[in-house]
């Protein structure tokens, strides 16, 4: 790559009197060519790896850039030979990060998030914010919550581009700290990570739900009036905080849960306890939405748990980011 010795930073002073458009002109420039230590690696080459990172398919990340395949590999194999180190194993049915892929990954998520930061604050001439921001959240939370917020948020910037990504609650703050998401819709842990910022706007209590037809566990309540608890067949989540308090609820009790199934996610455990397994503890926002509400019931019986904080979860250096802010401001 030819180095240019014409063009150089833009200070605060000049920035005020150059105009809007050659400051553009100059960033084009800088986005096609933007040096990193020691090295040249372009802002889209670490998109296009970022990409493949997440999809871990060549042809759908190839889709999502706009661009072929074949350039899609050239570029990975370009990478490749630049950083001496290869990035990912990959055969014809798979492709999965190395090592040094995944080592590489956070420092590619944290260059594109600085650069996406620094670009729009050099931008912030515009009259509207453009980009794409992340956000993960659970099934449920996506229509419970996330569709007032959005439906306010894009009226507001309609040129920011989101991208949902649903899942398991429990996976939302862990996706948030390794950069594979600007945002998460979570239940507040009991510690909060140090560098994550927090805002909740609801509040959720976690309920015992019992199939509609729930003679069974009824009887075994009746046969066992001291400690039933440790008889009821429990469907319960694999981890998350409604795990973790149920968890400690039984050790303060000096009881021992009898487990009948461990599943990922709410939207799947309402499932399990209305095909008459056995109950379950859930937020009770999931069953006042869940498609099957009317196959489960609240359980007769029922113990004090801290109820769910539901909120938004961002990394604090994030917040640098105009767009980011910008949703977070509209919670």
């Amino acid at each position: 790559m030819v180095e240019r010795t014409d063009l150089k930073p833009i200070n605060n002073a000049q920035s005020k009197v150059l105009p809007t458009l050659r400051k553009m002109i100059y960033l084009q420039y800088f986005i096609a060519n933007i040096e990193t230590t020691g090295n040249v690696m372009e802002t889209q080459k670490l998109q296009q790896f970022a990409a493949l990172a997440e999809l871990k398919h060549f042809n759908r990340a190839a889709e999502r850039c706009h661009i072929s395949p074949s350039t899609l590999t050239r570029t990975i194999q370009s990478m490749e030979q630049e950083l001496q180190a290869k990035l990912f194993e990959r055969n014809n049915r798979s492709v999965a990060l190395t090592p040094q892929g995944k080592l590489f990954l956070r420092y590619a998520r944290e260059m594109l998030q600085q650069w996406e930061t620094l670009r729009h604050r050099m931008l912030s001439e515009n009259d509207s914010l453009s980009g794409a921001i992340s956000i993960y959240c659970s099934v449920t939370a996506s229509y419970s919550f996330l569709y007032d917020i959005l439906t306010d948020f894009r009226q507001l910037h309609p040129r920011i581009e989101i991208r949902l990504h649903t899942g398991d609650p429990a996976d939302a703050l862990e996706r948030v700290l390794a950069g594979r998401e600007d945002i998460a819709i979570a239940a507040k842990p009991e510690r909060l990570p140090t560098d994550v910022s927090f805002k909740s706007f609801a509040r959720s209590p976690l309920v015992f739900i019992a199939p509609t037809d729930d003679a069974l566990l009824t009887e075994i309540v009746s046969q066992n009036p001291a400690d039933f608890w440790q008889h009821l067949p429990l469907i319960i989540s694999e981890r998350g905080i409604a795990r973790e308090r149920l968890d400690h609820w039984f050790r303060e009790q000096q009881l021992n849960a009898s487990i009948y199934a461990q599943v990922s996610g709410n939207e799947a455990l309402v499932s399990m306890v209305s095909l008459g397994f056995g109950v379950g503890l859930v937020p009770k926002i999931v069953v006042d939405n869940s498609p099957l509400s009317e196959k489960v019931k609240l359980f007769e019986q029922q113990i004090e748990i801290e109820a769910y904080e539901v909120g938004v979860c961002v990394l604090e250096r994030r917040l640098k980011s105009p767009l980011v802010k910008a949703f977070w401001e509209k919670i």
